[in-house]
């Protein structure tokens, strides 16, 4: 067992657990804000209950996006029951971001397309779609509708 013993002054004391109060004070503060934070957005994410035109405005709402009041197109589509080597790079974006559409297949789902007014390098014609099966969302991405564009996941790019 060892002793330290150090001869300290009563003030010194005083401001180091005042500091030391400050710096909890401040941690838990800024915690509990980014655990509400996190909160919301995991609820605002929820795929699950998106049953109207308001809710999908929401759910892309909670990545970022700002879209059209109205979908440009709804369409309903058929998962195939096997998928080929065409379905490849769409299913690895689908599972990057946590979808799995392996489950769905051989299901009748709804794509939902709307278009995105705010995309960050300011570029028109880009379009959010969220696949739908039984108010689930089940799948989504963002493209450029333009010959050459580009497709990714829902979160906003950097």
């Amino acid at each position: 067992m060892f002793i330290f013993t150090a001869k300290v002054r009563k003030g010194r004391i005083a401001a180091v657990a005042v500091a030391a109060a400050v710096v909890c004070g401040v941690l838990v503060t800024g915690s509990v804000l980014a655990g509400g934070r996190d909160a919301a957005a995991s609820a605002a994410v929820d795929p699950k209950g998106v049953k109207s035109n308001e809710d999908r405005i929401a759910y892309l709402g909670s990545y970022g996006w700002t879209v059209s009041e109205e979908p440009v197109s709804v369409e309903e589509l058929l998962i195939p029951e096997e998928f080929d080597e065409t379905y490849s790079q769409y299913l690895e974006l689908q599972a990057s971001q946590g979808f799995d559409l392996t489950q769905y297949c051989g299901k009748r789902v709804k794509r939902y397309t709307y278009q995105v007014t705010n995309y960050p390098t300011g570029e028109t014609n880009v379009q959010a779609g969220l696949l739908i099966y039984k108010n689930t969302v089940i799948g989504g991405d963002v493209l450029s509708a333009q010959l050459g564009g580009f497709i990714h996941g829902l979160a906003m790019p950097s």
